[in-house]
């Protein structure tokens, strides 16, 4: 593995734990810092990344506490409460 992807999944696990800590903006630090990583070094963020970060507020999304999470037709709607809206289809 290339050394900015692991430095990326370190940032996950990191941002993931501030958040569990209630440290939201520590959290979104991590979060801005892995995206930053990633542009320099042409790559695509994990999808697992991608799909708990808001791609507004850069927060690290944490269903029930900081963001809400609903079924429609076909797709998952997550809303972070900066009021930003993600779809994302069921079969993924």
């Amino acid at each position: 593995m290339d050394i900015a992807a692991e430095r990326i999944e370190r940032l996950h696990d990191l941002a993931r734990a501030a958040a569990a800590d209630g440290e939201a903006d520590r959290a979104r630090y991590y979060v801005r810092l892995a995206r930053r990583v990633a542009e320099r070094n042409r790559l695509t963020l994990p999808r697992s990344f991608r799909r708990f970060t808001c791609d507004e507020c850069d927060a690290y999304l944490r269903p029930g506490d900081n963001a809400r999470v609903r079924l429609q037709d076909g797709h998952v709607v997550i809303t972070c409460e900066c009021g930003a809206h993600a779809r994302y289809p069921y079969d993924d």
